[in-house]
């Protein structure tokens, strides 16, 4: 069944020396995903930080005027005011992809549709 055409796919991650992400991104990149990429950055506490909430945020800002669907994959509840605005703003439709036990409320809440991510839609 045809659903449309994909205009941008980005998949966020950090970089990391780790076989499996390389691996994992590989895949993602032959089957037409943008990987972009943050540094890893170790604290000296010992907590590490790689967060792409405000990336991942400009570049649904920058497309969604463009597009009728914007599809999130992700459970962070800080989305669900992303997806409010675009929606008001652009009348896109938003669907969510996430780990129901994982995924926020909000998030669910304010997305069109909730796809529940479970054992069938993983390789």
């Amino acid at each position: 069944m045809a659903q449309g055409d994909i205009v941008v796919a980005n998949a966020y991650a950090i970089a990391r020396n780790d076989d499996q992400q390389h691996k994992f991104q590989k895949a993602l990149k032959h089957i037409g995903f943008e990987i972009k990429l943050k540094p890893f950055i170790q604290r000296s506490d010992g907590s590490a930080k790689g967060d792409w909430d405000v990336g991942i945020t400009i570049d649904v800002l920058e497309h969604a005027a463009d597009v009728d669907t914007v599809i999130l994959l992700s459970g962070d509840g800080d989305f669900d005011l992303l997806l409010a605005k675009i929606k008001a703003k652009y009348q896109v439709q938003t669907h969510v992809y996430g780990v129901e036990k994982l995924t926020a409320n909000s998030l669910i809440n304010v997305a069109d549709k909730f796809h529940p991510i479970d054992s069938s839609l993983l390789l």
